[in-house]
């Protein structure tokens, strides 16, 4: 019970590895392409970005430690639960170079639609579980809503860039 702690600060840290890692390989695309694609007058400002997934990825990594506490760790129970938020997480890290690395919209948009429906698939198995965790990812699944728009007015405003980066 001692090393508890460990595991609440890994589980909560593990998201931001690679939401750290795809801002970093892809932070020279941001000034360099993304701020001369056509935005909608909604899009929060690039100092919002940083400071929305500090607290999402917390949240949800937070809250994936309480499933897998009260699953008994990595048990047969867990691989449902853990399996969705492991997978939409994945989806989650490979938008950003999709997006801005590969500049390949469409890619982008498939990705983040799917994304959806596993982090709503992970809300929904994790509320039977633990409904603290759940709610931990209703910031997070708001997020995704406004990202998806914003995903799909770029898609659409910019269709000479929807295919990937020729250079």
């Amino acid at each position: 019970r001692g090393r508890m702690w460990v595991y609440t600060v890994g589980f909560t840290v593990l998201p931001h590895v690679g939401g750290f890692l795809g801002w970093f390989l892809n932070r020279k695309e941001i000034p360099a392409w993304y701020e001369k694609l056509k935005k909608p007058s909604w899009c929060p400002s690039r100092r919002v970005f940083p400071v929305a997934w500090t607290m999402l990825y917390t949240g949800m990594g937070y809250a994936s430690y309480l499933v897998w506490n009260d699953l008994g760790g990595c048990s047969s129970k867990a691989i449902v639960p853990l399996g969705l938020y492991g997978a939409q997480l994945l989806l989650n890290w490979a938008w950003p170079p999709l997006f801005f690395g590969a500049r390949n919209l469409n890619m982008a948009l498939v990705d983040i639609l799917c994304l959806d429906g596993l982090a709503v698939g992970t809300l929904c198995s994790w509320y039977r579980i633990n409904r603290v965790a759940a709610l931990l990812l209703l910031p997070y699944l708001g997020w995704l809503a406004m990202a998806t728009c914003l995903t799909i007015r770029i898609w659409r405003d910019n269709p000479e860039q929807k295919a990937a980066k020729s250079d």
